[in-house]
């Protein structure tokens, strides 16, 4: 048997133990889940149910005729219990409580009857929520004993999976320590003997070749490092053209470096400067060959920047705290990284490794800063974004301690607190939909037909507030005939509030914000246009950017940066498509177009 075979043997005896302890406890798991499952759907619900089923008869008890609210909720929560029923003799108890109701529904309608005719309502029902009740304990004590019961199995469960699982763990072991003690000697053995044999292949003799005393694969590393003693062989006789070409070669790759690439040897003399490295310093490499560094660091500004971190008595920690290069590159500004690696080699002669000079590159790290700085920006943005609606629920909390204060002036502080706790929220849920499709989740669509003009109803409704605020007129146009779209009515809502979000936020006060639904072919198209400053044209792809922000003239920077991109998101996931049409000063017209259905 080969090595080879010796140890895929021990290693499948150790997958087939690892998987069968897997599948025991993923087939255990599954099993206690089941249970867990079926706990929560037939015993807790229903406990949680009869909760609700008290509270309203806590509210009934004390008006039983007239709160028929109470007895709404009651009957509400007994039809989803009706529904629930696992255990025996809940079923008699739900009867008996539907009874109970509808007697109580009956003689509720006879007091309103009676008081309505100036009668005295009728005397002895108060004790039927009594007795509703009684009954309702009675339902959750039939679900509490059951889920008593449930779970002291799901324990006994429990304990013998775990019995069964430190069994499995314990021959896991044992097979372990087996194979440990077998595994290593039989690969280490015949390492010995190879290694001896090489001591002899050392000696700079290259016709000192390996006996081949075995067939496994210790045989065959022999067979390949005698091969490779024959291409040394060869190696050493290569001709001139050869090395001329291996070393074309190597050029052609340092000169097709992307990284600025600069050689220096023992003595600091220019060995090699490849074209990108030219290009940054700005001079050619006729300038820079065979000349001494010190001499060109008085030249060039770059190349002094470059050499300091050599001088720094910890050069290490010198090109660690070395800053970016800022270099002006095709009018354009770059950041480049400095790394500076020693280059060593093996000396036959002394049989010592030797310094022999240095390479210094230079990595442009643009796009990094540029994320860098879109992450500051960001950071900074939601801090401020943040810190104002805090300050203001802040503020208007201490104004709504002071029992001084009216009613109506109550409302309008609390009114604030809502606008910027919803504020809040927001921004809060778009930072979770980004971190959903950062983290590959997607989005979850429930795509069915859709009326548009309901969706435009409710968002414009929820903005109302805001156009109060600033007194802006909302014009509302769409066809008396719109047929149904494809939609997720929820994320369409939620970006058509965006939409008129941005609208009024931008708009100066008491203009005019339009809102139109057309047939557009097989799409459905719904713009949103306002008065504000516009947008140049340049920055139309920009803003549905994550974290793009456009100051205005006042300096505003906007929200998160995040609302648009989202949108888009959502719009583009349902089949459609989101713009923009806007110029400076002439206002924005934002436009989202979904799918007719059928079309």
């Amino acid at each position: 048997m080969n090595l080879k075979t010796k140890i895929t043997t021990g290693f499948l005896a150790m997958l087939l133990l690892v998987l069968s302890i897997g599948g025991y406890a993923y087939y255990s798991l599954r099993q206690l889940d089941r249970s867990s499952r079926d706990v929560l759907k037939a015993n807790l619900y229903s406990i949680e149910l009869g909760q609700r089923m008290l509270r309203s008869l806590d509210q009934l008890a004390r008006q039983p005729l007239a709160d028929t609210a109470g007895t709404a909720a009651f009957a509400a929560a007994l039809a989803e219990e009706a529904r629930n029923v696992t255990e025996p003799g809940e079923q008699q108890v739900v009867d008996d409580l539907r009874r109970l109701t509808q007697q109580l529904r009956q003689h509720q309608q006879q007091a309103r009857r009676a008081v309505a005719a100036g009668q005295t309502s009728p005397l002895g029902i108060e004790a039927e929520p009594y007795e509703l009740g009684g009954l309702t304990y009675q339902m959750m004590a039939l679900n509490t004993d059951a889920l008593n019961r449930k779970t002291e199995a799901a324990n006994q469960r429990a304990d013998q999976a775990n019995r069964n699982l430190l069994l499995f763990a314990t021959l896991a072991v044992l097979l372990g320590l087996a194979l440990v003690a077998s595994v290593p000697e039989a690969a280490v053995q015949p390492l010995r003997k190879l290694t001896a044999a090489l001591d002899h292949a050392t000696e700079r003799n290259f016709s000192a070749s390996i006996p081949q005393e075995s067939h496994d694969e210790f045989g065959q590393v022999a067979r390949a490092f005698n091969r490779m003693l024959g291409q040394l062989r060869e190696y050493r006789t290569s001709t001139a053209a050869e090395l001329i070409t291996e070393r074309n070669r190597a050029a052609s790759i340092v000169n097709t470096l992307d990284e600025g690439l600069l050689l220096l040897d023992e003595n600091r003399t220019i060995l090699l400067a490849n074209p990108v490295l030219c290009e940054l310093l700005g001079l050619p490499a006729e300038k820079l060959l065979g000349r001494p560094a010190a001499t060109v660091r008085l030249e060039n500004d770059l190349f002094q920047a470059m050499l300091r971190p050599l001088d720094a008595p910890n050069r290490e920690a010198a090109v660690a705290e070395a800053p970016l290069l800022h270099i002006s590159q095709r009018g354009e500004e770059a950041f480049y990284q400095l790394a500076v690696q020693d280059l060593v080699s093996f000396n036959e002669a002394t049989e010592k490794t030797e310094f022999v000079g240095h390479i210094l590159t230079l990595r442009n790290v643009s796009d990094f800063k540029k994320l860098d700085q879109v992450k500051s920006n960001f950071l900074a943005t939601v801090s401020h974004e943040l810190k104002t609606p805090l300050s203001s629920i802040n503020l208007n909390t201490k104004l709504l301690q002071d029992e001084r204060l009216p009613a109506d002036e109550r409302q309008r502080i609390t009114g604030y607190i809502r606008q910027e706790t919803q504020r809040l929220q927001r921004m809060v849920a778009e930072l979770l939909d980004v971190s959903r499709l950062d983290a590959g989740a997607g989005i979850q669509l429930d795509v069915q037909p859709t009326n548009l003009a309901d969706v435009v109803s409710f968002a414009t409704a929820t903005v109302q507030p805001q156009l109060h605020d600033k007194q802006l007129r909302l014009e509302f146009h769409q066809p008396t005939r719109l047929p149904e779209v494809r939609a997720d009515v929820e994320k369409t809502t939620w970006v058509l509030i965006n939409l008129l979000a941005n609208a009024i936020r931008y708009s100066p006060v008491g203009a005019a914000l339009t809102v139109r639904v057309a047939v557009a072919g097989a799409f459905v198209r719904v713009s949103v246009q306002d008065h504000g400053p516009g947008i140049a044209p340049e920055h139309h792809d920009k803003i549905f950017q994550r974290f793009a922000q456009l100051p205005d003239k006042t300096g505003y920077r906007g929200g998160s940066g995040l609302g648009l991109s989202i949108a888009r998101e959502f719009i583009a996931t349902q089949g459609g498509r989101l713009w923009v049409e806007s110029e400076l000063g002439s206002g924005s017209t934002f436009s989202f177009t979904l799918p007719v259905v059928g079309a």
